[in-house]
């Protein structure tokens, strides 16, 4: 998963049976789209051998995208990534988990794009959802 952390919104995301190079590069490619292909974005990650592959750094190469690591062992860094993971655990992944992968690509995805992103409230953003935050910063700013 990819979180754009202004509003802790989902921006992009993948599932795969490999927790692998090309699962992490197919989340990346997704939040770059959905973003609308920025350039000079920093995108900080832990110190797992995905994010540190060849295949990876080439893909921030390509899209001109700064990279960050966390420091071995100092978790603060991806706290609010942690903090998804859980609400995604505890508010919606099945106690008997799912029959196939296309079965989980559907419903994790709906959460995240949907319910997580729009609906559910965060108490980072004042109760709101990542989706109306962005919004709001929108009309502050004048930008439509």
């Amino acid at each position: 998963m990819v979180l754009d952390l202004y509003a802790r919104r989902v921006v992009g995301w993948a599932m795969s049976s490999s927790p692998d190079a090309d699962l992490v590069v197919k989340a990346l490619d997704h939040a770059w789209e959905q973003r609308g292909q920025p350039e000079k974005v920093m995108f900080h990650s832990d110190q797992g051998s995905q994010y540190a592959s060849r295949k990876f750094r080439q893909r921030l190469w390509r899209y001109r995208m700064t990279q960050s690591m966390s420091r071995r062992g100092n978790c603060w860094d991806n706290a609010p990534m942690e903090r998804l993971f859980r609400s995604l655990k505890s508010e919606w992944i099945p106690a008997l988990g799912y029959r196939n992968l296309p079965e989980a690509k559907r419903d994790v995805g709906g959460y995240l794009m949907d319910y997580y992103n729009r609906q559910r409230p965060h108490a980072f953003n004042g109760g709101i959802s990542p989706v109306a935050a962005e919004e709001n910063l929108k009309i502050l700013s004048g930008i439509s």
